[in-house]
C-alpha cells in the first residue's frame, strides 16, 4: 500500500491566481479534499472530480482526525485552509493530533498569508521588524492578547490585526487602538485596511491611527499599523527598511 499521506494546504486569499504551484501539485495529488466548508468550495471548481468532506466552523479538530484516519486507509489527503497553513492555520492542530497516528506522513504546503497579500495591495507596510497579532479571542484570553498589543506598541513595531471584529466583537478593534496609543504609539502613525483580500470586491485605504479607532471593519478585513517612520506616499503605506536617516 502507498505511504499514508496528508498535505495541510494554505489555499491564500481564495483565488487560484494567488495558489502556489506547490498547492497545485498538493491539490492535484490528493483523492480528497477536506476542509471548512467555505474553503472547500473556492477549490472544488478546480476539481471538480476530487471527492471532498467539509465540516462548519469550530470543528478543526474533527477535520483534523478525520484526514488522519482516512489517509490511514490509504487515501492521499489534502486538508485545505486560507491563507498559510502554519499562521492560524491547520498545521499545528494536525501535527499534534498525528503523534497518534504514526505510520502517516505529514507535509505543509505554505500559502499566501494575509498580512502579505494585504499588504501588496496597501504598497509596503511590513517592510521592517512586524507581528501580526488576532484580535479574536476564541482561542487565546483577551489579557494575552492586550499585553501582545502593549509590546508591539512599546517595541514601535508595524503589526497586521486579523480577526479585528465580528457582531460578538464590536469594540475590539476599539479597545486594540487605545492600548496602542496609550503604549507608545503615536495618533498619527499610518495605518491601512484591507477588505475581501484577493476578491472581487477588494477595498484598501489609507488612514491614521486616530482614525482607525472609530472606523469600523469586520472579519473580512486586516488592519495594518504603521511604525513612526511609516509613510502615506504616492497614496501608498510605505514602511522604510531602516531609521536611518529619519
Amino acid at each position: 500500500m502507498a505511504d499514508a499521506m496528508v498535505y495541510v494546504v494554505g489555499l491564500g486569499p481564495g483565488d487560484a491566481r494567488y495558489l502556489t504551484a506547490q498547492a497545485q501539485t498538493a491539490l492535484q495529488a490528493a483523492d480528497v479534499l477536506c476542509g471548512y466548508t467555505v474553503y472547500i468550495d473556492l477549490v472544488r471548481p478546480l476539481y471538480p472530480d476530487k471527492e471532498v468532506y467539509t465540516t462548519g466552523m469550530t470543528k478543526e479538530i474533527d477535520r483534523c482526525r478525520w484526514a488522519l484516519e482516512t489517509a490511514q486507509s490509504g487515501k492521499t489527503v489534502a486538508l485545505v485552509c486560507s491563507g498559510d497553513a502554519g499562521v492560524y492555520g491547520m498545521a499545528s492542530p494536525l501535527l499534534e493530533l498525528a503523534q497518534g497516528y504514526p505510520s502517516v506522513t505529514v507535509e505543509i504546503v505554505p500559502g499566501l498569508t494575509a498580512a502579505l497579500s494585504g499588504g501588496a495591495v496597501l504598497g509596503a507596510p511590513l517592510a521592517h521588524d512586524f507581528c501580526v497579532i488576532s484580535l479574536s479571542d476564541r482561542l487565546t484570553p483577551w489579557t494575552v492578547i492586550e499585553k501582545r498589543l502593549a509590546c508591539a506598541a512599546m517595541g514601535d513595531f508595524c503589526a497586521a490585526l486579523y480577526n479585528p471584529s465580528s457582531k460578538g466583537r464590536a469594540d475590539y478593534l476599539q479597545k486594540a487602538v487605545r492600548i496602542l496609543l496609550q503604549n507608545g504609539k503615536a495618533p498619527q502613525t499610518i495605518c491601512g485596511i484591507v477588505r475581501n483580500i484577493g476578491r472581487e470586491e477588494q477595498a484598501a485605504s489609507l488612514l491614521t491611527l486616530a482614525e482607525l479607532e472609530n472606523t469600523a471593519v469586520d472579519m473580512f478585513t486586516t488592519v495594518y499599523i504603521g511604525n513612526a517612520a511609516t509613510r502615506a506616499l504616492g497614496g501608498k503605506m510605505v514602511t522604510p527598511r531602516g531609521y536611518r536617516g529619519v
